[in-house]
């Protein structure tokens, strides 16, 4: 197994608070591109773990999974991995989120301690038929469990129907110091206001045609902005529904390339990881 990639997690020590990664790391074309041919796919994790710094986790989107599984994932993984992990989209689908208690914390509880120290945020993906409708939202705020097993849990909520771009959803989020995604793609709403005590960015725009996914010049500029996030700062060029705020305290930054062409993504991964390094 290659170690991993030279200076990857001494990145860390340069811009400690920029993850940056893939969805899943399960992807049959990753094995042309990514993966060595000789790979055992039951090695990918750990392989995968080792050129990137994060990885989102969806099939937890369908269910969650048992306990010796986010074990395993755990032990397959370095000292500084992290994974998000998508929350069931039964809880949030429901009828009435104020009414999801028991299903959220069946999910937080029922095993996600395994992962220790390899738990990253955890991705609450609102359908786009999900109108914001303040007080029921509110309330299911107000269940997402902020512990577990002594450690501080992150929360983070990605909203795809345009009625969240308001200042009344805003408002609500900032009192619950929870980040809002920052999903760049033209099918959901895209914004930027910061949200919470971290960033996390969904990207969706990877080419087939780019062999690192995406233009040279647009991986410079997710880099600048990515240490803009990182400072506190909010990239003057991305789009808001309230004036970008004044510079906050340095934060924690997550940024996945996600969807779109998805076999380039690693290679996207990878080439923005080299430039936060420089």
């Amino acid at each position: 197994m290659p170690s991993p990639t030279a200076d990857l997690f001494a990145a860390a020590s340069a811009a400690p608070r920029i993850r940056v990664g893939i969805g899943g790391w399960t992807f049959a074309p990753w094995r042309a591109s990514f993966y060595p041919a000789d790979l055992p796919q039951r090695r990918e994790l750990e392989y995968a773990s080792r050129q990137l710094t994060a990885i989102e986790i969806n099939g937890t989107w369908y269910g969650a999974q048992k306990p010796a599984t986010y074990a395993k994932w755990r032990s397959e993984t370095p000292d500084g991995f992290v994974f998000s992990l998508k929350a069931p989209r039964y809880v949030v689908e429901g009828k009435a989120l104020a009414n999801a208690g028991k299903t959220i914390d069946a999910f937080v509880f029922g095993g996600l301690a395994e992962l220790g120290d390899r738990l990253g945020p955890i991705l609450w993906q609102f359908p786009p038929s999900r109108r914001f409708e303040r007080d029921d939202f509110a309330a299911f705020l107000d269940l997402l469990p902020r512990a577990l097993d002594g450690r501080p849990l992150r929360h983070v909520l990605e909203v795809r129907h345009p009625s969240f771009l308001c200042d009344a959803y805003l408002d609500l989020a900032r009192a619950h110091r929870l980040p809002s995604v920052f999903t760049d793609s033209d099918a959901y709403p895209s914004f930027a206001d910061p949200t919470g005590d971290f960033v996390y960015a969904r990207l969706m725009r990877s080419r087939a045609e780019e062999p690192a996914g995406y233009a040279p010049d647009a991986l410079d500029a997710w880099a600048a902005r990515a240490r803009q996030w990182a400072e506190g700062g909010a990239p003057a060029d991305l789009p808001y529904v309230q004036p970008a705020p004044a510079r906050r305290t340095p934060r924690d930054v997550f940024v996945y390339f996600i969807s779109s062409a998805k076999a380039r993504n690693p290679a996207a991964a990878q080439a923005l990881l080299a430039r936060l390094r420089g």
